[in-house]
Order: structure tokens, then sequence, then C-alpha cells
């Protein structure tokens, strides 16, 4: 055997920063917890908005510096469901659910749960060789951050100068009742849009989305309740549209089956 000490394998810094961007979504989530803890809920809930930003940047950063892993793609697992499964669950009973007693306790745990089962879900499907290509504009189910953000809408609705509502008892069950929702949304096999097929902007659109990019990011820092409430509600609209555009694929490829191949 040879004393020489073998060289050790060095790792390139551009497959470590996906995770560097992955690790700050996981630090969001738990300073949201720690905000709610204090009651401090406006910055919980920017906090789990961050985290779903970084998210959103991890996985395109590591396409673009082609450095995706099994170890990056475990951790962003992790990550996603304490930012988007714990996380909201521990803001929403700490806000008003915790009026609820037990039954509010039970709404939380369902909520994160059901975000497991998404991930684990997600995490089995992704490589699925018999799903067709038209099937990457769509998740199965809620995806976990959308899920996290459209639950917290009733205390977007309370935090606003605008929607103040009440986090006490009387509005609890109503309250519980849009969290159930959304864990069924979830853990449903219902379609919903994806956003990884826009990559790529047409030329002629280029300066249109970035004054929609700067007017979003504009509202969110001057009124970031409101800006929230009109990402919530938006996407909720836009499930319906979802489903009917998956249905369309899926007809068109009824059809061509049954058309079978043309005359030799």
């Amino acid at each position: 055997m040879s004393d020489t000490a073998q060289p050790s394998r060095r790792i390139p810094m551009r497959m470590i920063a996906p995770n560097l961007v992955t690790l700050l979504a996981l630090c969001m989530g738990l300073y949201s917890v720690r905000f709610a803890v204090e009651g401090s809920f406006k910055y919980s809930v920017m906090s789990i908005a961050a985290a779903a930003v970084f998210d959103a940047l991890d996985g395109r950063i590591a396409r673009a510096l082609k450095s995706a892993s099994r170890f990056g793609a475990e951790l962003d697992s992790l990550a996603d469901f304490i930012d988007f499964g714990v996380a909201p669950a521990l803001i929403l009973y700490y806000w008003g659910l915790h009026n609820g007693g037990n039954l509010g306790w039970f709404v939380c745990v369902i909520f994160a749960i059901a975000c497991a089962l998404r991930l684990a879900r997600f995490n089995v499907m992704i490589d699925d060789p018999k799903k067709p290509a038209w099937a990457g504009q769509f998740f199965t189910g809620m995806p976990a951050p959308a899920g996290a953000i459209v639950s917290l809408l009733p205390v977007y609705l309370d935090l606003s100068a605008y929607t103040q509502i009440s986090p006490g008892k009387a509005a609890v069950p109503y309250e519980m009742a849009f969290v159930l929702l959304v864990a069924f949304l979830m853990a449903s096999r219902i379609p919903h849009f994806s956003g990884k097929q826009l990559g790529r902007i047409p030329r002629e659109y280029v300066v249109v989305v970035l004054v929609a990019a700067i007017t979003l990011i504009l509202l969110l820092w001057h009124f970031p309740m409101e800006a929230l409430i009109v990402i919530a509600t938006a996407y909720i609209l836009l499930i319906p549209l979802s489903i009917r555009k998956y249905r369309a694929y899926v007809s068109a490829d009824r059809r061509a089956a049954d058309s079978g191949p043309g005359p030799q």
C-alpha cells in the first residue's frame, strides 16, 4: 500500500450555491416560527414569503449552473416541510387557531401532514417516465409554497389596514375550514399551474415583465399584507383555469390515442 495521501475531492462553488439558497429559505422558515411565538405576525408572514422566494430561486440556480444533485433535492424537501408545512401551521395556531382549543391544534397538524404527503408524492413522481411532455406545465396538488402562502390569507386579512378581521373565537370555525380546504388541495391530485415553464420570456414582453416585477416588489415593500391578499386570492382563482387546461390536454391525448396510427 502506498503511504501517499490521496488528494481530497474538491467540490466547485457552483455545486454549493443552490444549497446555500435552500438553507437561507430554511432560516426564514425558522425565523417565522420565532416571530410567531413572540407575537410579531407581520414579520412572521413576511419570513414565509421570503422563504417562498428563496425556494423558487434555488432550483432555477441549480439548473442554470448545472449543479442539481440528489443531496440538494433531499435538502430542499426537508426545508420545504419546515418552511411550508410546520411553520405556517404554528403561525396559524399562535395567531388565532389556539382559540379553537384541541380542534384548532388538530387542524394545524392536518395541514402539516398534508404538506408532508404532498412533498413525498412530488419526490416520487418527479422522475416518472410515463409522464407526457405537457405535464410539466402542472403540479399534482397545490405546491407546498403556494399552500403556505394561501393558508395564511386570514392572517393577511387581519394585519391589513383595510380588511381587518378578528382572530377571536367567532371566526375560528371559518378559519379552520379554510385551512382544511388548503390542506385538501395540497394532498389532492387536482392540477395546478406550474411556474417552472416560465424560464424564457419572449423578447417583446421583456419590458412588461420587468415593470410587473418591479411593481410587485414595491407593492410587497409598501403594502405587504395587501399584496399578499391579492397574490393568494389570484392563485385561488387560477385553480379552475388550471383544471380546465389540464382536462383539455388529457382530452387531446385521448383523441390522439383513439384515432390510432394513420394508414401505412
